[in-house]
């Protein structure tokens, strides 16, 4: 009989929500039109719907329907924002943007194609060993010609939270665009993403839903839209912004996997910190350090690196125990130190050897962290 394998990299992608399975079937079987269909009833309940989880969307931002577009996931969402703003920097003469060296590659390759093949200037921020870039070191930044800041709401290897509800309040007095990768943070740090934040690119399949659905907030700034482009042509849908027929099932399974997230957000908080106890004592009997701020992080990510273990050694040897990684799994293929470690100025081994467990509670009810600890344990340099 095979090993039970906890899951342990939901920061990488989650399990599809039962319910919201059920819910992309049936959008998908029943009620199967499309929503641009105007000529008939399949196509006016498509567009309904679609309506109605836009609405949804919106609410749980604090933005307006209309400032909701539905896209393929966050990487498509940071993609339209980031370079559907150059032309407005290219036209005022506004090329500098503030970043940091902590963000996700959908934020980074974008950037650096800006730099590169267009001629911005783009200041990448170091966060120092806490894993938070300060809001004062922004601002510090910003210049006239500043057009956009881009920072990440939760890292997607330390789950550090970064102040872009403060910033988003600084930068609101000034002409500086905020963009926010809230691919990590969306429906765990709910009110931070409700202050005044002009593009918010949301990922589905971090919370329950589907791969291949999210979306981009443009929220306006009195009645001025953000001053985007489109990056792709071809039909028009979603305020000419993204072309293309539009996923209803999985912008549904979007839908219902934000309400569940929604009505349950305070008992998965206290679960996920319940979790993140229980390991952390566990963990008592190995060595290890805490890679990030522990008191500015979300409760169900923790990276940490074990003295004197090589990460993809133990990764192997824990294998039939659970399953967790060494960071982001868009470059998990990769031997290299995380880009995330190396930029917050830890030494090359801790950078090189960092582990990530995360969880969502419901789903690791028979995972024993003991266990895990003492296999770990055994391991280090000097265990009996």
């Amino acid at each position: 009989m095979s090993a039970v394998v906890t899951y342990l990299d939901v920061a990488a992608t989650t399990r599809v929500d039962p319910r919201v399975a059920d819910v992309v079937h049936h959008w998908m079987t029943e009620d199967f039109g499309n929503a641009g269909s105007r000529t008939h009833e399949f196509g006016a309940r498509a567009k309904k719907a679609v309506q109605e989880a836009r609405t949804f969307l919106a609410g749980t931002v604090g933005a307006k329907t209309e400032e909701v577009i539905f896209t393929s996931g966050a990487t498509e969402s940071n993609n339209i924002a980031l370079l559907g703003m150059a032309p407005h920097g290219e036209k005022s003469g506004r090329k500098h943007i503030i970043t940091s060296a902590i963000e996700h590659k959908a934020v980074i390759e974008p950037l650096l194609h800006l730099r590169d093949a267009r001629g911005f200037e783009v200041d990448f921020l170091e966060p120092g060993p806490s894993g938070r870039v300060s809001k004062e070191a922004v601002m510090e930044r910003v210049r006239p010609d500043t057009l956009l800041v881009s920072l990440m709401h939760v890292n997607n290897e330390t789950g550090v939270i970064q102040p872009v509800a403060e910033l988003a309040e600084e930068l609101r007095q000034t002409p500086t665009f905020l963009h926010v990768d809230a691919a990590q943070g969306y429906g765990k740090v709910a009110q931070d993403l409700k202050a005044p934040i002009d593009l918010i690119s949301i990922s589905g399949h971090k919370i329950g839903a589907p791969k291949g659905v999210g979306a981009l907030v443009t929220r306006r700034r009195g009645w001025d839209k953000v001053p985007l482009e489109p990056i792709m042509f071809g039909g028009g849908q979603e305020r000419k912004l993204r072309p293309g027929t539009l996923a209803v099932p999985l912008i549904m399974g979007l839908y219902e996997a934000a309400r569940i997230f929604q009505e349950n957000r305070s008992q998965w908080e206290s679960d996920a910190r319940h979790m993140r106890e229980r390991l952390l004592a566990a963990l008592e009997k190995t060595r290890f350090q805490i890679n990030g701020d522990a008191d500015q992080s979300v409760p169900h990510i923790l990276n940490v690196t074990f003295v004197g273990l090589n990460a993809e050694a133990l990764i192997v040897r824990i294998k039939d125990q659970v399953a967790v990684a060494t960071g982001s799994a868009c470059t998990s293929a990769s031997y290299t130190p995380s880009h995330v470690l190396t930029a917050m100025g830890l030494p090359h081994d801790v950078a090189t050897n960092g582990l990530r467990f995360s969880w969502f509670p419901g789903q690791v009810a028979d995972f024993d962290p003991e266990g895990l600890a003492e296999t770990i344990a055994h391991m280090q340099p000097g265990a009996a």
